[in-house]
């Protein structure tokens, strides 16, 4: 047992130490341009990082966030499916990908990423606020009304809203 612990030590080490330094540096400078406004370079700068470590989920998610600001719904939803290729146990990677689903009137889906991240995360009032409006867009208040008073408790303002404006 003490081998197998030392095992799965040394392996996630190893994990840790495989990215490459280059592609943080990439990955800091993309944060800096997309904070002030530069998506084009963000993205440039998020694609040169993923061209370093393809692994690199964090980089695929926030290329996925600038893209969609864009509007490049598909280029987004490309690297968000990476994104969870790469680490399926990412919470904000379904919610990211549930808001893209969302905007493209794919309710089913929406509900379904929801659902996946708040089995990940129970916590994200996000996906909870997300997954009540997709419900009453499929016209099924009784669980919107449910998922937007899980958001209340968990803190989330726009869920009591939609709450007050659709669970009357």
């Amino acid at each position: 047992m003490k081998k197998l612990i030392l095992v799965a030590l040394l392996l996630s080490s190893l994990v840790g130490w495989s990215q490459d330094p280059i592609a943080y540096d990439f990955f800091d400078q993309a944060l800096k341009k997309a904070a002030s406004g530069n998506l084009k370079g963000s993205i440039d700068d998020y694609t040169k990082a993923i061209k370093r470590d393809p692994l690199f989920a964090e980089a695929y998610l926030n290329r996925a966030l600038s893209k969609q600001k864009t509007g490049d719904i598909k280029g987004a939803l490309v690297d968000v499916n990476t994104t969870i290729s790469i680490d399926p146990k990412r919470g904000d990677a379904y919610t990211t990908r549930a808001d893209i689903n969302y905007k493209s009137k794919n309710y089913k889906g929406t509900i379904e990423d929801c659902t996946q991240s708040i089995i990940l995360n129970p916590k994200d009032y996000i996906a909870y606020n997300l997954r009540g409006l997709s419900y009453i867009h499929i016209e099924d208040k009784k669980s919107a009304c449910a998922d937007f008073s899980k958001a209340i408790q968990y803190g989330s303002q726009s869920a009591a809203k939609n709450k007050k404006m659709f669970c009357k």
